[in-house]
């Protein structure tokens, strides 16, 4: 019997989440497709290049996605590796039902995944290959990593 893979608590994981990790959508231009777009979702932590021990037992824990090294040329901008997840079926599969079982704590990373979870449920009733789709996928993606400046 082979040893155990590393993995994390799953508190843990919505912590780092919270403080590190990424919804994204991209809405690309594409002509071949019927509404003119191509809709691709990504979820991604990104850390240190010291730190991808910890990207891997995130990978361990959650089972799905991979890490690449992401090189940045930019000044003060230090190496990173990724973890990222962005099939279909890893997004649809594990990481909504894990964030729902597992909420994330912060306002601002809990309104991205919700709106999120909103366009992933578009895509899967096919409504991202109709310009009104598209459309309502812009606007939640507005709704989308927001930064909040100021204090209420």
């Amino acid at each position: 019997m082979g040893r155990a893979k590393p993995i994390v608590a799953n508190e843990y994981l919505v912590g780092l989440v919270d403080g590190e990790g990424c919804f994204h959508v991209n809405l690309a231009p594409f002509s071949s497709y019927k509404s003119g777009f191509r809709v691709q979702m990504h979820f991604h932590i990104k850390m240190q290049e010291k730190d991808r021990p910890l990207l891997e037992k995130v990978k361990n824990t959650l089972q799905c996605g991979t890490i690449y090294f992401q090189k940045d040329k930019r000044t003060n901008h230090c190496q990173c590796y990724r973890y990222t997840v962005s099939s279909h079926r890893g997004i649809s599969d594990t990481i909504i039902p894990f964030f729902r079982e597992y909420p994330l704590q912060s306002i601002s990373k809990r309104e991205s995944f919700n709106a999120f979870v909103k366009i992933a449920r578009l895509v899967k009733r096919n409504e991202h290959l109709t310009k009104e789709g598209i459309e309502k996928i812009r606007l939640l993606k507005l709704q989308m990593n927001r930064k909040t400046i100021g204090l209420a």
